[in-house]
């Protein structure tokens, strides 16, 4: 499922926890551009939220929506075509130890483009799991299977995931072009399954123009 969202809400079900906690993001901006603990909004009342979206659009000049927060760890699993369909390449988890308490736990602007910033330094990926972990990893793996079958995907991508605190998986993006520099996300997974960055990129084109 995925949280939903405002002004127009989804009729699907909602996270267990943070149940009146939003986050603001840009409708067609990438790379969390304009999102940081200043987007979080809780427990808002009536009217507050549609307020704040209004707000943002006009100091902005750009479209945005709120979506419901989902308070939890968060995953992405990363795919690449291959012959006999998608490969599923290790999940990773961002760590979110260092963060002291009170400040929310998201990947926002600063943790992805300003490396001199507290949220940068201190939002590693992980690779290892415990093994308790193993059929929540098995479902996320499955789940991003499904949304590539779903939209008919093609090359490589990126499906982003936030679970709750009784261990529901929510989708937050599937990014049908997720970037693939060598500091980048989708590089590292490659790396953990040894997978050359050539090879790689052969697939990807073998998928999409073949």
């Amino acid at each position: 499922p995925q949280p939903s969202v405002a002004p127009q809400p989804l009729a699907v079900s909602q996270p267990v926890s943070a149940p009146n906690r939003w986050i603001i993001k840009g409708v067609w901006e990438h790379g969390s551009d304009g999102m940081d603990d200043d987007a979080l909004l809780n427990d808002p009342a009536a009217g507050e939220l549609q307020g704040r979206l209004a707000e943002r659009r006009a100091r902005t000049g750009r479209r945005c929506f709120a979506e419901r927060f989902v308070e939890g760890r968060e995953f992405a699993v990363a795919l690449l075509a291959d012959e006999g369909g998608p490969e599923t390449l290790p999940p990773a988890e961002i760590d979110f130890s260092a963060f002291p308490a009170g400040k929310p736990r998201v990947v926002g602007y600063r943790a992805k483009w300003s490396e001199e910033c507290f949220e940068f330094r201190h939002t590693p990926r992980r690779f290892e799991f415990k093994p308790s972990d193993r059929p929540l990893l098995q479902r996320l793996g499955r789940l991003a299977i499904d949304c590539w079958r779903l939209f008919d995907l093609r090359g490589w991508v990126r499906v982003d995931f936030r679970v709750d605190d009784s261990g529901q998986p929510w989708i937050l993006e599937i990014n049908a072009n997720p970037c693939i520099s060598p500091d980048a996300g989708f590089s590292a997974m490659l790396q953990q399954a040894s997978i050359p960055f050539d090879r790689a990129i052969e697939r990807i084109l073998e998928d999409v123009l073949l």
